[in-house]
């Protein structure tokens, strides 16, 4: 049976693992190593060769290795399968891409293609195949956790766009949420939105918790700077999303990541925030769901890069 390497990249962790045409991960080929924001491009790329090694070394006997497929943190290069991951600091121009071929090939013995995406649109390819996204012809799949990141199915089929960002709706500017005249990276959905970001926020707001788990103990118990935090990450993914459909033209938004579970009613916020700050009512049709599948998502969808999509 033919399997597929499936490479993670992201900025606490890479992960790898082998998967079939099921989307089911190979038992005993998971691995993973820690990365983080002071991780220099050397010692990442030790990370990334020794999980590849390590994954690779579980294949089980009479099976090939159709292809690698390699999400990331972005944004990335697409035609030189670089990424340069906000959340890796230490790492710029990182040669994802080359790094995966060529250790898989040294160890299978064999050439190995690999193919680069976001983790964003992995995860999206994930909860299109086997997930909430399941029949859906143009969705858009979300992450709200310590980034933001997305992808795009149209007509079911990912849009890449030609550098590979397309879809990375974290980078998407939110108006209102900045005091005037804040543009740029300040002004994304993600610098304001995002786990640490808006706990961030609400620190600077008198709140003296320092973490996501704090913030959803302050939101159930109703401390009012956590729940008007909360209400302004949801408020402004929400915002996002109006945007977002308005170009794509959305059915379905699949939302998933540790911190939209900060609260029971995020989705529900979101939903509010979107129909809040939507132009017109098409701007607000998109159905919105919780993500399916749980943490093996980005590695089903990276295998699903050479799997699925060629």
């Amino acid at each position: 049976m033919p399997l597929a390497l499936a490479v993670d990249l992201g900025g606490t962790k890479v992960e790898a693992c082998l998967a079939d045409d099921t989307g089911a991960l190979v038992p005993g080929s998971r691995v993973r190593r820690p990365t983080g924001p002071q991780v220099t491009s050397d010692q990442l790329r030790d990370a990334v060769a020794a999980v590849v090694t390590e994954s690779l070394h579980a294949l089980p006997r009479g099976h090939s290795v159709v292809g690698a497929g390699v999400g990331s943190a972005g944004p990335l290069d697409g035609v030189r399968g670089a990424v340069s991951p906000l959340n890796l600091s230490g790492s710029r121009d990182f040669p994802i891409r080359d790094i995966v071929a060529q250790t898989a090939t040294a160890v299978v013995g064999a050439p190995v293609r690999a193919v680069l995406a976001l983790d964003g649109m992995c995860i999206t390819l994930a909860e299109h195949w086997l997930g909430a996204g399941r029949g859906v012809d143009s969705m858009l799949g979300m992450i709200v956790s310590t980034g933001i990141g997305g992808g795009i199915v149209s007509v079911g089929r990912a849009v890449v766009g030609s550098t590979g960002n397309a879809g990375h709706i974290g980078q998407v500017e939110v108006a209102g949420f900045t005091d005037p005249g804040v543009h740029g990276l300040e002004a994304t959905v993600e610098r304001i939105a995002s786990g640490p970001n808006i706990v961030r926020w609400a620190r600077a707001q008198g709140w003296e918790g320092a973490t996501g788990e704090d913030l959803a103990a302050g939101y159930a118990d109703g401390d009012d700077i956590a729940v008007r935090a909360v209400q302004r990450s949801a408020y402004a993914v929400g915002a996002a999303l109006a945007s977002a459909t308005a170009l794509a033209d959305l059915d379905l938004v699949v939302i998933g990541g540790g911190f939209s579970r900060v609260s029971p009613d995020y989705l529900d916020l979101v939903r509010e925030g979107r129909d809040r700050y939507a132009a017109f009512p098409f701007m607000a049709r998109a159905e919105i769901a919780p993500a399916a599948l749980g943490d093996e998502s980005p590695l089903v969808g990276a295998a699903a890069l050479v799997l699925r999509e060629g």
